[in-house]
């Protein structure tokens, strides 16, 4: 019989990102007027090879799809070396459908126009079977934490001119790539020199009142990968969150544990949920965010990620963190491709260091 918490729990969507993002994988949005004088760049579709996703137990490819954006001069310039910017795409889009909502690459050539700073811009695909990695770290999924972090990083410093120092790299993403900005930032400060979260996701832990028993019900009797790829965007979105947070490589066919198991609310569950939220564990990595020339932070003001973004911001400035926050007019998705452009790669072109050692 289902206990009484379980009966009393509300009727939620999943719990991480529901209640900010639009339901549907593609958005339209508007993208800001060309900047005059604004030059092409170059772009690249690539292969990446990810030794830290290879074994995963969902089968996701090692093989890893990334946009590279070469500036205007790097054909002309044959011994200049650049700083790279690696930016991230939110949940349910890959890096193609995300480029697109953010207008690249005219928004990438308009804000290198405006900042004159060159810079190469990097787009990796982390899309999953269950549309998104979290950026973590899971042998469900595989580790894409790392594959951000280390295995693409050498790729581009091995076969790009750039500068290959955590100075002259950048990281930015938007919701759960401002998520995986986060945990990455905070982790591997020896790798980036300043980071960008735009309306990040998935910073608070989440209680047991947010998650619908029904969904669990419906969740726990998958029969295959296969049958889960047919769900609604919310379900799908918490196999997701399951897949990365609470793998279980004892539990086929979807090497998970869920959130509700027969009713019932799983405390354990939660608590490594929880133990994945940036606001619970960002006080282990104070040390980590003094090390960086710049954060920044930004989110809608419709956008129901801002309260969590607030208190990010708000115990940045508790500890002395130096970081910019705005709160701009818009939802989660409205203005993704301006705030990128006049925002995102200014940050960058101000705060990364553009010359090699001497």
């Amino acid at each position: 019989m289902m206990t009484k918490s379980a009966r009393l729990l509300r009727a939620a969507s999943w719990a991480l990102l529901a209640a900010a993002l639009p339901a549907a994988a593609q958005v339209a949005t508007k993208a800001p007027p060309p900047v005059p004088g604004a030059r092409p760049v170059t772009t690249e579709w690539i292969k990446v090879h990810a030794p830290t996703i290879e074994g995963n137990l969902e089968g996701e490819s090692a093989d890893r799809d990334v946009l590279v954006l070469l500036p205007p001069d790097y054909a002309k310039n044959p011994r200049k070396r650049y700083p790279v910017v690696y930016a991230l795409h939110g949940y349910s889009i890959g890096a193609k459908q995300w480029t697109t909502e953010i207008h690249v690459p005219q928004t990438a050539e308009g804000g290198l126009a405006r900042s004159g700073r060159e810079m190469i811009i990097v787009f990796p695909d982390s899309k999953t079977v269950h549309n998104g990695s979290m950026y973590s770290s899971s042998v469900t999924t595989g580790d894409f934490e790392s594959f951000i972090a280390d295995d693409l990083v050498r790729y581009i410093d091995a076969h790009y001119r750039t500068l290959p120092k955590r100075e002259s790299r950048g990281l930015a993403g938007h919701s759960m790539g401002g998520y995986g900005t986060a945990r990455i930032g905070m982790k591997h400060a020896d790798v980036f020199g300043a980071i960008y979260m735009m309306s990040p996701c998935c910073l608070s832990p989440r209680d047991s009142g947010q998650f619908d028993a029904a969904t669990g019900a419906k969740l726990e009797k998958l029969k295959s990968i296969e049958e889960a790829t047919t769900l609604g965007w919310g379900e799908r979105a918490q196999l997701a969150t399951a897949a990365a947070w609470s793998p279980n490589p004892k539990n086929p066919p979807l090497f998970l544990d869920l959130p509700v198991k027969d009713g019932v609310v799983q405390p354990q569950v939660l608590a490594k949920w929880a133990a994945n939220a940036p606001l619970a564990f960002v006080d282990q990595y104070v040390g980590n965010l003094r090390r960086y020339r710049a954060i920044g932070l930004d989110v809608g003001d419709r956008d129901g990620l801002k309260g969590d973004a607030v208190k990010l911001h708000e115990t940045l400035d508790r500890y002395g963190i130096a970081n910019s926050f705005e709160i701009y007019s818009g939802d989660h998705t409205s203005d993704v491709a301006t705030r990128f452009q006049d925002h995102v790669i200014p940050f960058f072109a101000k705060n990364l260091v553009f010359e090699a050692r001497k």
